[in-house]
Parts: C-alpha cells; sequence; structure tokens
C-alpha cells in the first residue's frame, strides 16, 4: 500500500517540478513594433532580437514595402517594453558558419526625456542599419588582391580534400567536451534558488563597496542594474544556455579551418612587404612636420585650456554670455539708442571710403591728388579775364566769371568725385538702392 507520506512527497515534488518549469519557460506580454530596413539581408522568421548580446524577443514576420524595402516585424518581450523613441537597430552576423544566422541588435534609447512607442510603432530606415554582408567587403579589393584570394581559397581546397577522414579522428574528442559542457550550464541553470541567491549576495556586496569607495559609486549602480536585468531574463538565458551547443558544433567547421585561414594571412602579408618599403621615406619626411608642430599644438592647446583661472580662451568663451546679459542691462537706453539709429546711419556706410579720406587729407583738396588718390580737377577760380573777339583777353565781371560752375550737387553717389571707372563700378549705386543721383559728376 501507498503510504500518505510518499503521496505527499510525490505531490510536492510535481508542484516544485511545474514552479521551476513556469519560470524557466514561461513568458508572455511584451509588443510588437516594425522595423523597416533598405534590405532584409537574410533574416527569416524566428531569427533573435537582442540587446547586448541578450536575447529579448523575435523576428515575427518580413513583408516588402510599396517602395521595395523590408518591413520586419518583431515581438519585444514584456520586460524591455516599452521602448523609447531614439531606439537604434541593427542586422548583425555573429559568424560565417551559415548564411541564415542573423540576428536584430537593438540599441534602446533612454527612458527620459524620449516619449515611449506604442505597440506597433514603426522604426524607419533612419534608426535602422543594414548588415555588412562578405561580398561588399571583397568590392573594397582591388583586382590583384581578389585574384590572390581567389587562388588561396582554391589552394586551401586542395590542401584539405581527402583529408576528411583524418580530420574527423582529430576531433573525436571535442564532442565530450561539448557535452560536459552542456551539462554544466543545464546544472547552473537547473538551481534557481542558488543561483538568484548569488545574484542578491553580490548586490549586497556590491552596494557595501559602494558605501565606502564614493569614486566606485557610479560602477556600483550600474553593475547593480546589470544584474537585475540578468535576474529578469532567465528564461532567455535558459534558451540561450541549451541553444549553446547547437552554436558550438556549427562552429567546428569554423575552427577547422582556421589553420588555413592563418597560413594565407602569412602570405597576404608576405605579398604585403613589398608595399611598405616606401613607408620608411615618408615617416622620414613626416617626422620633421610633427617635430614642427608640436610645440604650436601645445601652445594652442594651453591657449584654450590652462590650468588656473581666468587664463584661457575657454574661460573667456564661458563668461561671454554673462558679460552679454550685463551690456544688454547696463544701458539699456544706450541700447535702444544704437538700434533706432541704424537706419540713419547705414546711409552713411557705402560714403564711408568718402569721409575717412576727407578726414584724413583735410586742408588739402587744392592739392595734386584728392582724398581718392585721384588728380584734383577742382581749384581756386579767380577769371579776371575772359576771352573776347579775335582771341583777345578783355576784362571780366564777377558774374561772368562764375559761368559754367555747377551748384547745388547734393546727391552724389559714392565715388562720383573722380571720373566714372572703366568697369562701371563708379559710382556706386547699389544696385540703384542707394538714394543718389548717379548724374552728378564733376564737369
Amino acid at each position: 500500500m501507498v503510504s500518505p507520506a510518499r503521496v505527499l512527497a510525490a505531490g510536492a515534488l510535481g508542484i516544485v517540478v511545474l514552479l521551476v518549469a513556469y519560470i524557466v519557460f514561461a513568458g508572455g506580454g511584451g509588443a510588437d513594433y516594425q522595423l523597416v530596413f533598405t534590405e532584409a539581408d537574410q533574416l527569416v522568421r524566428g531569427d533573435q532580437v537582442q540587446v547586448g548580446g541578450v536575447p529579448v524577443g523575435t523576428v515575427k514576420d518580413i513583408a516588402l514595402t510599396p517602395d521595395f524595402k523590408a518591413r520586419v516585424t518583431i515581438h519585444v518581450d514584456s520586460s524591455l517594453t516599452p521602448l523609447h523613441e531614439g531606439t537604434t537597430a541593427q542586422i548583425r552576423v555573429p559568424s560565417l558558419s551559415s548564411v541564415a544566422n542573423r540576428y536584430i541588435a537593438l540599441t534602446p534609447a533612454p527612458n527620459k526625456p524620449n516619449p515611449a512607442l506604442a505597440d506597433g510603432a514603426t522604426l524607419g530606415t533612419t534608426a535602422t542599419q543594414g548588415a555588412v554582408d562578405l561580398d561588399q567587403l571583397f568590392n573594397t579589393l582591388n583586382p590583384k588582391t581578389r585574384k590572390g584570394l581567389q587562388e588561396f581559397i582554391q589552394g586551401t581546397g586542395e590542401q584539405y580534400a581527402g583529408t576528411g577522414h583524418d580530420f574527423a579522428k582529430d576531433v573525436e574528442l571535442f564532442g565530450p567536451s561539448l557535452a560536459a559542457t552542456d551539462h554544466f550550464f543545464s546544472e547552473l541553470v537547473r538551481d534557481q534558488s542558488t543561483f538568484t541567491s548569488f545574484l542578491v549576495e553580490s548586490a549586497k556586496a556590491l552596494t557595501t563597496i559602494a558605501a565606502r569607495k564614493e569614486d566606485l559609486t557610479g560602477l556600483i549602480e550600474h553593475a547593480d542594474q546589470t544584474f537585475q536585468a540578468i535576474g529578469s531574463q532567465q528564461s532567455s538565458l535558459a534558451r540561450g544556455l541549451r541553444e549553446l551547443p547547437v552554436t558550438l558544433n556549427q562552429g567546428n567547421r569554423t575552427f577547422a579551418d582556421l589553420p588555413a585561414t592563418f597560413h594565407a594571412f602569412k602570405e597576404l602579408v608576405d605579398v604585403s612587404k613589398p608595399n611598405t618599403k616606401t613607408l620608411a621615406g615618408f615617416f622620414a619626411k613626416l617626422h620633421p612636420l610633427i617635430s614642427a608642430a608640436t610645440p604650436a599644438v601645445g601652445n594652442f592647446s594651453q591657449a584654450i585650456s590652462r590650468p588656473g583661472t581666468n587664463n584661457d580662451l575657454t574661460e573667456a568663451f564661458a563668461a561671454l554670455p554673462a558679460l552679454a546679459q550685463a551690456l544688454k542691462t547696463a544701458s539699456p537706453n544706450g541700447v535702444q539708442s544704437l538700434r533706432e539709429s541704424v537706419p540713419i546711419t547705414a546711409f552713411f556706410g557705402p560714403y564711408a571710403p568718402d569721409l575717412v579720406g576727407t578726414l584724413r587729407t583735410f586742408g588739402q583738396t587744392t592739392a595734386y591728388y584728392d582724398a581718392n588718390g585721384h588728380y584734383a580737377r577742382i581749384s581756386p577760380v579767380a577769371p579776371a579775364f575772359k576771352l573776347g573777339a579775335n582771341n583777345n583777353l578783355t576784362p571780366a565781371s564777377p558774374q561772368q566769371g562764375l559761368e559754367g560752375l555747377q551748384t547745388g550737387q547734393l546727391r552724389r553717389c559714392p565715388g562720383a568725385a573722380t571720373q566714372p571707372a572703366a568697369d562701371g563700378s563708379s559710382p556706386f549705386t547699389d544696385n540703384e538702392l542707394l538714394s543718389c543721383d548717379p548724374t552728378q559728376v564733376p564737369r
């Protein structure tokens, strides 16, 4: 007969198994988001969505937009939702062991002050970036290098042709090692209570250190947040550990190709050595320039930032806003009068050369050259005679001596005090925007 104690023990064991299964495998919640990429880059449904290497969701659907872009629908677990504006996404390739091992790496934006994204929100191409394929890398190589790479790959194939049996013997012990690793991680994930206690005690230890070391406060806070994030991703961590052996098996072929890769890399280095002979001459010519520029850069750096107060450009620029505010509030009437005088003083701007020249050579307007550097076309007028009949000089009256002189030319344009320039630049009318008369010129 089955005793009641055995029945109770079996029931308790079943409850514990159900709780552990719920903690490890339970999921739900979260939100869906639309990511628009220029290309899908060989993404497939079911590919992971990761943040910092930790899976946080999966790819649900891939569709083509009307403008021939890839619209990728992802589901993000509730532990990370909602995402916020400024979040970016990038398609990444962890290795070259297959063409379908792509995943989407999210970079979440800070919660504040960025607003949250609603369920079903779309991130455009400005917030997404595709993966760099191997073909794009090869296209950056010149024809000679691509030819050498092709010969290297062909030579590698010839080298390992018919050696599959020997290679299988070499990796015979690799399988047991993977099995032991899988068993270790399975045991680590199975003991949830111990793992949780470890995280809690680690947080307490870090808090104690933070209380005693002020310099490590920021580091401890970030570590605490990291451990809390790991604790909230138990199911994702368990799935990642279960998939680790599969990933290692896929990487087995990559590890087998490493010796040939290193050999090819050595050949590439040997081929590149002749091209490095010119570097010595280049560095020799570059050294005097760097030596001469070092003091100048040092002086420039010291001028920008120098130990002490009020002795460098950084502090001078920092003081400019306060100085501008002080000048603005110290004499508001003066600032207002300057603003109101701008329409009046703007009229004298084009005449600045004439005014400066007049002030510089005041009193010499009857000399050989005027203020603008041209031969003077003015002189004192004292006509005591005039030309009469038969070219005879006859006495002239004061009124007759002033005949032919022009007066009242009060709207001359800038540069009108001398003969017009051959290129038409004077008199200057600013495309007839100045209120002056270009016909008022010396006669």
